[in-house]
């Protein structure tokens, strides 16, 4: 079977990234998608799938994402594929003319939903709200038309699940994201924490900043990728800024040096805000690592409060301390049982999974 798979963006390598890679090598199918960054595909670990740009779209947000949208909505490919797999919110429009399809959802775009009050609020200018209310408002109508054009949707988490049902209007299929777990391996502490997240607003690391600032016989290792445009650049500035002595910033490691890093570290954190699924703590599980992260969002799925890390409810700088340092006393416990929970996310699983997806759409 001829499989296309539709992409926003592989110029910035996440988790959602790989596995849209996954994916293509898995499925042996090719990859559409606009901005592309062959040297971080390659030090990811994949360096023979057909990706082919439909186009170069600027790295400012909200042109970048619209005009990928757009890009997807005209694509003409004809008809050499016997099916799509649309893994990306921005190239949804090109289900209108590739059927049959599914979107692996990743979240509805939560500037468009969740987060739109958040980013409102935290990013835009105060005399640029009418503006981008009228754009969430043209937005949202372009969503529902061309949604109709998917067969089905298919969350990488009941959490996002909720969140089609709740702003779509459309039911689900959940489908957890996969870790290449045999990857991953377990050394004794290296004595720091790692935290491997977009320097992106939700995902809070200003908080895990605060804390190790009151940490200062800790360490911390963020792994901090960033978009290029202003309000990505003006987080990471704030993030640079705050930066206490003993954390330190990589902005961008390939596949090797990650693994090594989740393999060498005391236990894995993230702050983020009601995550969509949390790749990163899986990752970290695999390499049988302990978790702190909030209680909300995808982390509820996937980390068993006191088995593999901790749960924390409305999470603060403060509340992260007294966790980093109860966790910190004895990390190798949780060995054994984050490596088992890890066992869950494994590729195998979720390529068995995703075909039993295709075969519920495809008729030959």
């Amino acid at each position: 079977m001829a499989i296309a798979i539709f992409h926003n963006f592989l110029d910035n390598i996440g988790g959602a990234e790989i596995v849209t890679l996954l994916l293509a090598r898995e499925l042996g199918a090719d990859v559409y998608t606009t901005n592309i960054d062959q040297e971080k595909i390659k030090k990811m670990g994949f360096s023979d799938l057909n990706i082919y740009s439909i186009g170069w779209v600027p790295a400012a947000a909200p042109l970048r994402q619209e005009l990928t949208y757009w890009r997807f909505r005209f694509l003409n490919l004809g008809k050499r594929y016997n099916f799509y797999i649309i893994s990306g919110d921005w190239a949804m429009a090109a289900a209108v003319n590739y059927q049959p399809n599914f979107w692996y959802v990743y979240s509805p775009m939560r500037e468009v939903w969740d987060l739109a009050s958040y980013v409102r609020e935290q990013l835009v200018p105060w005399y640029g709200h009418w503006v981008f209310n009228l754009w969430l408002k043209y937005r949202r109508h372009f969503i529902f038309k061309h949604l109709k054009s998917v067969n089905h949707l298919v969350a990488i988490s009941n959490n996002v699940k909720n969140r089609i049902e709740k702003y779509l209007n459309r039911t689900a299929a959940v489908v957890y994201p996969p870790v290449e777990v045999n990857k991953f391996y377990y050394r004794q502490s290296g004595g720091y924490w790692l935290s491997v997240n977009r320097l992106v607003v939700h995902k809070r690391v200003l908080m895990q900043l605060e804390a190790f600032k009151r940490l200062p016989d800790e360490k911390l290792v963020i792994i901090g990728s960033y978009e290029k445009s202003k309000h990505f650049k003006q987080y990471a500035k704030l993030v640079w800024q705050n930066k206490p002595k003993n954390v330190e910033i990589l902005s961008w490691v390939g596949q090797e040096r990650l693994i090594e890093l989740y393999a060498n570290c005391k236990g894995f954190i993230t702050t983020s805000l009601d995550e969509d699924f949390g790749l990163n703590v899986i990752e970290a599980m695999a390499a049988g690592k302990p978790v702190i992260a909030p209680n909300d969002g995808g982390y509820r799925e996937t980390v068993i409060d006191g088995a593999t890390g901790r749960l924390i409810d409305s999470i603060t700088s403060d509340k992260l301390v007294l966790a980093i340092k109860d966790l910190g006393q004895n990390p190798v416990q949780f060995k054994a049982v984050c490596q088992k929970q890890a066992q869950n996310f494994d590729l195998a699983v979720f390529i068995k999974k995703i075909k039993e997806q295709i075969k519920n759409d495809y008729q030959p």
